[in-house]
């Protein structure tokens, strides 16, 4: 694991210096076209401003009401996010850095390459789109909209112009900040809802999917992983329900025949059963078992890679629009609340607030990001 991340980083060095002597020696930013920086490229454009705008306009007390809704889950999700990281941060120090709060989200190596660059580009649009339609209905003006590479993940980007934002109303300034999660969770909600209305009903189980063989088991070199159980001593295994039934038949030191699918080669293997850790009277494979499912109408091939994708595009708009609430500026759930105080409190009381809440936030953030680093390095 440390081999393959050391080769990734270095691959992700050679390829930005490439870029960088290629596109990144202009002196001056511009507002149109490519701008190269260490790590980080952005396109920007005014040609979709104008598609902005039209969609603002159209239906723009929608999209204030739209803004307003996100207000309110801004500081909802502000106040759950703080709980679950704040509760997590305080089972960290219990265990020994054993559960990790927040997760790293690097395509290829924490999630799946192409369902997880899907699912982030997705994020990406959906959520600034979503900042640049609420500005654009309250009557603040964009720079542009574009595209970014930052490191290896894409996203996309909606400028609007820092100055106005600045000058505008609290309410306007909450609406803009508060949209952008809301769009991942309506997102979220929208990629569940096509997963379990129109993918799910199409799938049925059909066998038991070994994701795992334990070491010091009765099935290590008997089974592997990817190995599909369709049977047991004959009986038909299409389901966990079944599967579960019919282990507590069984007894340990019992031989059991499976029928599997290995490599989509149907086969039969003997396997002795060991005793379960928590009945001893019972039998034991020692797997890791999950549900094997297959089509109902075919086409595995379009079926499984669209659940897939809008499983990724639901978790990550979920996960990534709830964190993007965190109160640690520059995020969202910062910017809101940092306003919030500076609205409020006089500055002898906000500025040393606002200085508790990035200390604290960030002491959080790394307690949380503690477990998944090291288990990143292995």
């Amino acid at each position: 694991m440390v081999s393959t991340l050391i080769m990734v980083i270095v691959g992700i060095i050679a390829f930005w210096a490439l870029v960088y002597a290629a596109f990144g020696r202009k002196e001056e930013e511009t507002e149109e076209g490519l701008a190269v920086d260490l790590f980080i490229a952005m396109w920007r454009t005014k040609k979709l401003l104008g598609l902005i705008d039209n969609l603002a306009h159209r239906w723009k007390r929608f999209w204030r009401i739209y803004g307003d809704v996100g207000i309110v889950l801004g500081f909802l999700g502000m106040a759950y996010v703080f709980y679950a990281l704040l509760r997590t941060a305080m089972n960290t120090i219990q265990n020994g850095g054993e559960q990790a709060g927040v997760q790293l989200v690097i395509p290829g190596i924490t999630i799946p390459l192409s369902y997880g660059l899907i699912a982030l580009v997705v994020v990406m649009v959906v959520h600034e789109l979503s900042h640049g339609i609420v500005a654009r209905a309250d009557g603040l003006p964009l720079k542009s909209v574009g595209l970014v590479l930052l490191a290896v993940i894409p996203g996309a980007f909606v400028e609007p112009d820092e100055e106005a934002l600045k000058k505008a109303s609290l309410r306007s300034r909450l609406r803009v900040y508060g949209a952008g999660s809301l769009a991942n969770i309506v997102t979220a909600l929208i990629a569940v809802l096509i997963i379990n209305f129109a993918i799910t009903p199409v799938l049925q189980s059909s066998g038991i999917l070994v994701t795992g063989v334990l070491d010091d088991g009765p099935a290590y070199g008997v089974l592997h992983q990817g190995d599909v159980i369709i049977a047991m001593d004959g009986q038909q295994i299409k389901d966990m329900e079944k599967f579960i039934s019919f282990m507590n038949t069984t007894k340990p030191g019992q031989v059991v025949t499976l029928t599997i699918l290995r490599d989509g080669n149907k086969m039969n293997v003997q396997l002795k059963l060991g005793a379960h850790p928590e009945n001893p009277e019972k039998g034991y494979i020692g797997i890791y078992p999950a549900p094997y499912y297959v089509s109902k109408v075919g086409h595995n091939n379009i079926i499984f890679p669209l659940f897939f994708t809008f499983y990724w595009i639901y978790a990550l708009n979920l996960g990534i629009g709830l964190m993007n609430l965190f109160p640690l500026i520059p995020l969202d759930g910062g910017r809101m609340l940092d306003d919030i105080v500076n609205a409020y409190l006089p500055e002898n009381v906000a500025k040393p607030v606002r200085h508790f809440t990035i200390g604290v936030g960030l002491f959080l953030l790394a307690l949380n990001l503690w477990p998944a680093l090291r288990s990143l390095v292995g």
